[in-house]
């Protein structure tokens, strides 16, 4: 979040403190010509300026987000084109016009208070007006390179507020501030910045389709650059520079940065000379005449901020598409989909209203394929819920499943077009039976394997030979942490196995700090085998135990596409951070382990994803073995390197590619999630 909010930081306090010196300038002429009376006026065109910014933004926003996908990349691009050029000119309007701003605006002060309210209403309107607009357009391009908006608005409202701290302190003479050196520096930073966000649209443009070359890459470092990493993360989020860029991409980034920065560093070194200011009328005063008091003082202000937002919301209204047509759909036990006719391609959302008795799972799908293109679970009886989905050529249909009863499908219809909606082949529970019993075989496989190394762990404590005992440990140990997917089968037994100290009240010597952890304090903190023969022992028979009532426990088959995620998810928070280490120093050997049992759930999990993700397995598959391949390079024979002795970049390439795969795996839940439609 925080390396996306220094762009929006830079140009809120940049854009802010322009905008914002205009504003003291303005107000201090006034003062200082005895026109207090005419300050409301000044400050109902910063309200006109900060209304239309704002409306501006949300035209932005809400028209770009009913657009198809390519129409967002082609509008996104367009609108990042734009902005460089927008903050480009700022930069070199504000390096030339630093010295001589406040002779400027006193000038057209001036003139305005002899034209009237109206003419010094749209003076500040005009002055804060563009710097608005820009900054409305920036932060939206910029928060959408990033793929979130927290980041970009945190950042641009700490600028916006550390401005106008700066401001009034300009305007109360407590600061004194070099406003030449201070524009030139940050505007040397914002041409890098624009340089990235140039590169960006061009990418986006090339999404769109607007503009070739999309797949001929100048660069592309994606299989030795983390992109999960910190300093990576820092890069994209602040210059836009990703490990694959195109050679359009590249060739814009250069060239701009190469012919502005070139120009504006010329600018600096043979400055343009000063022109004086302009000597201000005198006796300039508010006109008389009570045509001014006719009207409620209010009127005015609330008019000139209503007005853009009512347009704002006409053009967003104009330029969304209705709701599916306003269709309301209706759902019962005996008729499904009554009132739904053919809709148009695009962006729909279809009010869905239970008219039955029982509560009902909804989906809108393709007939022929039971694919689901969308889906609301728990329709209530008498209640309306909106379910959104993108049409595009093809059949739909809805599948309604009552509570209790039996599924009920509309009649299909067909819309024209071309193809290209994302549907989800539904998956049963049937589905994932054969995957679940090749999944419990491995697992009591592996409990049969795990209750010998432990019978063995607790025969070398009981013995005193604690150098094999802490070799015996670590294999026992990988051999439970690669059965992870079944670890909420196991029930209490897992805490009594493998739970940690922490929130214990008594910590380490808490007598219920049992199971695998317990013992490796012990044998890597020096204590003797005598202390060790109690928690050996009942480490033998928990594992034992488990083994034995693992076949009839309950194994919700919902659970192995969840653990898909899960698994690594525990292994980045626990054991690459080394929170789970007790003095072994054995976290990537558990690591290791981890992903040996994420690889065989993935496995099972296969015949599932390969028809409904053919593209996510080699994606998955060249993430583990980038992941396999760090994990190799850290230990030799039966040592392991401890994270807390690895290098940073090591560390940090670590991080990042389990980061990586986890962002590959995540789609895997929804995916292979258990549908009633199925």
């Amino acid at each position: 979040m925080w390396d996306d909010a220094f762009p929006s930081f830079l140009i809120g306090l940049r854009e802010g403190l322009e905008g914002g010196l205009i504003v003291s300038i303005l107000v201090a002429t006034l003062v200082r010509a005895g026109a207090k009376s005419r300050l409301p006026q000044v400050w109902t065109g910063v309200l006109a300026a900060i209304a239309l910014a704002m409306s501006f933004g949300a035209v932005l926003t809400f028209t770009a987000a009913s657009l198809s996908a390519t129409a967002q990349e082609a509008f996104g691009g367009t609108l990042g084109v734009i902005a460089v050029a927008f903050v480009t000119a700022m930069v070199f309007w504000m390096r030339r016009s630093a010295r001589n701003l406040s002779g400027e605006i006193k000038e057209k002060v001036t003139g305005a208070l002899a034209m009237g309210a109206g003419m010094l209403i749209l003076t500040s309107f005009l002055a804060v007006g563009r710097e608005g607009l820009e900054t409305a357009l920036f932060l939206w391009t910029t928060a959408r390179a990033a793929g979130e908006s927290a980041g970009p608005l945190t950042g641009a409202g700490i600028g916006l507020v550390l401005a106008a701290g700066l401001c009034w302190g300009l305007y109360r003479r407590v600061l004194r501030i070099n406003l030449t050196k201070f524009f030139t520096a940050t505007g040397a930073v914002l041409i890098v910045i624009a340089a990235g966000v140039l590169g960006y649209g061009l990418r986006d443009l090339q999404e769109g389709g607007v503009l070739p070359g999309k797949a001929a890459y100048a660069v592309d470092l994606g299989g030795t650059v983390d992109a999960g990493s910190w300093y990576s993360t820092l890069i994209q989020g602040v210059l836009n520079l990703t490990p694959t860029m195109t050679w359009l991409q590249v060739t814009g980034y250069a060239g701009y940065l190469a012919v502005v920065m070139t120009l504006f560093v010329r600018g600096i070194r043979s400055p343009s000379p000063a022109k004086p200011s302009p000597a201000a009328a005198a006796g300039a005063g508010a006109p008389a005449g009570s045509a001014a008091r006719r009207r409620p003082a209010w009127v005015v202000p609330v008019a000139v901020v209503a007005v853009p937002a009512v347009v704002a919301g006409f053009v967003v209204a104009l330029g969304r598409p209705k709701p599916g047509g306003a269709q309301t759909v209706a759902v019962s036990e005996a008729d499904c989909g009554d009132g739904f006719s053919a809709p148009r391609p695009g962006r729909q959302t279809f009010q869905m209203r239970n008219t039955g008795s029982r509560t009902s799972e909804v989906y809108l799908i393709d007939p022929a394929t039971g694919a689901v293109y969308g889906e609301i679970e728990g329709l209530a009886p008498g209640t309306t819920r909106d379910l959104v989905a993108t049409v595009a050529g093809g059949s739909y249909a809805w599948r309604c499943v009552p509570s209790g009863g039996t599924a009920v499908t509309s009649k299909a219809v067909r819309v024209g077009g071309g193809g290209g909606a994302r549907a989800v082949v539904p998956v049963s529970e049937q589905d994932l039976a054969a995957p679940l019993k090749e999944y419990k075989q491995y697992v009591e496989g592996g409990l049969a394997t795990l209750v010998a190394q432990t019978d063995r762990l607790d025969d070398d404590i009981q013995g005193g030979r604690l150098d094999a005992a802490r070799t015996d440990w670590l294999t026992a140990h990988r051999t439970y942490s690669s059965l992870g997917a079944a670890y909420g089968t196991f029930e209490d037994f897992d805490k009594r196995i493998n739970g940690r100290p922490d929130g214990l009240t008594a910590g380490v010597a808490d007598k219920d700090f049992t199971g695998f952890h317990r013992i490796e304090y012990g044998l890597w903190h020096g204590q003797s085998a005598a202390l060790l023969k109690a928690p050996a022992r009942q480490l033998a028979a928990d594992a034992a135990g488990l083994s034995k009532a693992f076949p009839a426990q309950d194994f919700d088959p919902g659970d192995l596409p969840l653990r898909a995620h899960e698994i690594l998810e525990n292994t980045l928070q626990f054991e690459l951070t080394g929170q789970a280490d007790q003095g072994s120093g054995t976290e990537l050997a558990t690591t290791d382990a981890n992903l040996a049992g994420t690889r065989e759930l993935l496995t099972v999990l296969k015949p599932l994803l390969a028809g409904r993700a053919p593209h996510l397995l080699p994606t998955v598959d060249a993430d583990v073995t980038r992941l396999q391949k760090l994990l190799d390079a850290s230990h030799q024979g039966g040592s392991w390197t401890p994270v807390d002795r690895l290098d940073a970049t090591t560390r940090a390439r670590l991080n990042g590619a389990t980061g990586q795969l986890l962002e590959d795996l995540a789609p895997v839940p929804d995916l292979l999630e258990i549908r009633k439609s199925a």
